[in-house]
C-alpha cells in the first residue's frame, strides 16, 4: 500500500475527517520479545508463551507501550508529505489501552485530524485522534490523541 501524499497547507481543510488508514502490521512474538528486552519488562504475560497459554488471554500479549510506540510506524506507512522537512512527536493528550493485543495479531491505525494550527515559528501543529484496531477484534486495542508538529 502506497502512503497518501499530502501537503501541509491543505491538510487544515480535513479537520474532523478520517484522513487515512494504515496498512496492516503484524505484531509477532519476536517484536514483543525485542521490545521487552529494550525496556527491561519481561513479565511472563509478554514473553512466556507456555505460561501465557494458561493466563487470562490464552496467549502472550504486546506491552501497551509497544502498541503505543507503533503509532510512528503506522503513521509513516499511511502518509507522505510533499512539503515537510521534518516532523516532531510532541506527545499525547489522551491514551487508553482498550483491549489486549495478542502475539501474532495484525493491527492498523485509523487517523482522524482533530485540529490543525499554524505556529509562530513557521510550523504546523496537528492533533490526531488515532484508533489502533486489531484484525478481527471487536474493539480497538488503543485509542489516543496524538500531537505532532511539522516543519
Amino acid at each position: 500500500m502506497t502512503p497518501i501524499t499530502l501537503r501541509l497547507e491543505v491538510l487544515a481543510a480535513r479537520q474532523g475527517e478520517e484522513v487515512g488508514v494504515s496498512p496492516w502490521l503484524v505484531v509477532d512474538q519476536a517484536r514483543i520479545d525485542r521490545f521487552a528486552d529494550a525496556i527491561e519488562d519481561r513479565q511472563w504475560i509478554h514473553v512466556d508463551p507456555g505460561r501465557a497459554r494458561e493466563g487470562p488471554f490464552g496467549a502472550t500479549i504486546a506491552h501497551g507501550f509497544l502498541t503505543l510506540s507503533l503509532l510512528s510506524r503506522l503513521f509513516a506507512t499511511t502518509f507522505a508529505f510533499e512539503d515537510r522537512r521534518m516532523g516532531i512527536n510532541c506527545g499525547l493528550n489522551k491514551v487508553r489501552f482498550t483491549a489486549p493485543l495478542l502475539a501474532g495479531a495484525r493491527v492498523r491505525g485509523r487517523f482522524m485530524l482533530l485540529k490543525c494550527e499554524s505556529l509562530a515559528d513557521g510550523g504546523v501543529q496537528h492533533i490526531w485522534n488515532v484508533v489502533v484496531e486489531r484484525e478481527g477484534g471487536d474493539k480497538p486495542v488503543l485509542v489516543a490523541e496524538w500531537i505532532l508538529r511539522n516543519y
